[in-house]
């Protein structure tokens, strides 16, 4: 491999952009080109004919080159596969808010560029290393948002390799610390994995409306499990979207009270028909009745948003997990919450054993996703759309589209 494509792990397409000490090869093509892209995947599957599939290979990505731009295909190149490593053909992957976060820099410096994102993965196993006993050719497996860690530390050793000592691998955008570079994510044809990061999906999971479930299913359920959440319970979650959703769902087949709080109205029969409450969080007068009344709260909003007025809704020592807004919290009152020793608490995804506890749990309890499957021509849309509260309620790619 050459020194270019060591470091930089993309192949050239049409130009060569100079991003300091990477070198990065862009693809020419825009979302609005449809045809193009489907040039690209085509050559892609063309140069995998007869390839050996442990071998490092070069695979189509769609990648971010700047805050708020556009989509671009190009080429990226996975590790060979080594001795405990899952090689997979990437099928579904979901567009996380996450994903646009990072992209646009909401959560501080934007990217690095390229920015392969995509961390809810759904793929068929094409190769595995020689110590992988979990998986075999033809599986269907999972991958979230991480990708290593020390697998030493306590908490890794407790199943929270998302809260890793000596630093998690997010499975994009990150330090690659077995191949140099970065991590790249699941907006691609192919990706390759250590198999502790890659759950089993079982087979009576929609594949299709499964990827979701790997991010969004797993923030949202590893709270309930941590503050158990119990049958009959009363639980809130305020902000239906992707997470918010998934939280709907998930305390609903736990036979919990749940209650959806929304800015959409749109959203509200939608929410009804999912077997919880919907409540228009501009309604003050049903705020002010909901008062010291929930067990539970779980806050799935990406954006900065009046937090106290939910905290109010907790019964006594009860607590609101924050899991989607990431950036400064402000507004909140130290008075408000100390009468009725009321908490706020943050939550991050879960560990792997928890994640494929929770695939199993949806399979088990017939708990899927509600999506709008698109094209790889359609990602930039997509985005736009997601940032306009437009969707219902999670886009998944399907990656074998051209």
């Amino acid at each position: 491999m050459c020194e270019k494509c060591k470091n930089g792990h993309v192949h050239d397409h049409s130009e060569v952009i100079d991003h300091g000490r990477r070198d990065i090869m862009i693809g020419g093509a825009g979302l609005a080109a449809g045809a193009a892209f489907g040039s690209v995947f085509s050559a892609g599957s063309a140069m995998a004919q007869g390839a050996d599939p442990m071998a490092a290979e070069s695979v189509e990505a769609f990648a971010f080159n700047k805050a708020h731009g556009p989509a671009k295909a190009m080429s990226i190149t996975r590790r060979a596969v080594g001795p405990n490593d899952v090689k997979m053909d990437v099928m579904f992957a979901g567009i996380c808010h996450s994903d646009i976060h990072t992209i646009n820099g909401d959560w501080g410096r934007a990217g690095p560029f390229p920015l392969v994102p995509g961390h809810e993965i759904i793929g068929r196993v094409t190769a595995v290393g020689s110590n992988v006993t979990r998986f075999k050719v033809g599986d269907i497996g999972g991958v979230g948002c991480m990708v290593d860690s020390c697998g030493e530390c306590e908490n890794c050793l407790n199943d929270r390799e998302q809260n890793c000592l000596n630093g998690t691998t997010w499975t994009y955008g990150a330090e690659d610390k077995v191949s140099g570079g970065l991590t790249y994510g699941g907006y691609s044809r192919k990706i390759v994995v250590k198999d502790h990061f890659v759950v089993n999906v079982p087979d009576n999971l929609d594949l299709s409306r499964a990827a979701p479930l790997m991010c969004a299913g797993i923030t949202t359920y590893s709270p309930m499990q941590f503050w158990k959440l119990e049958k009959g319970q009363r639980v809130g979650v305020v902000g239906i979207g992707g997470l918010g959703h998934m939280a709907v769902k998930l305390g609903v087949a736990r036979g919990a009270d749940v209650t959806a709080f929304t800015t959409s109205e749109y959203k509200m029969p939608l929410i009804k028909a999912m077997g919880a409450t919907p409540v228009l969080a501009s309604d003050a007068d049903t705020m002010r009745g909901m008062m010291n009344s929930f067990d539970l709260m779980i806050a799935a909003v990406p954006y900065a948003f009046d937090m106290q007025q939910f905290i109010n809704l907790l019964k006594l020592d009860a607590t609101l997990v924050n899991v989607g807004q990431l950036a400064q919290i402000d507004g909140l009152s130290g008075m408000m919450m100390g009468f009725g020793r009321k908490s706020l608490a943050g939550s991050m995804i879960g560990g792997m054993a928890e994640t494929q506890e929770l695939v199993n749990y949806c399979a088990s309890h017939n708990v899927q996703p509600d999506v709008e499957i698109i094209k790889p021509n359609q990602i930039t849309e997509a985005i736009s759309r997601v940032i306009d509260k437009d969707v219902k309620f999670r886009f998944v790619i399907d990656m074998r589209e051209a």
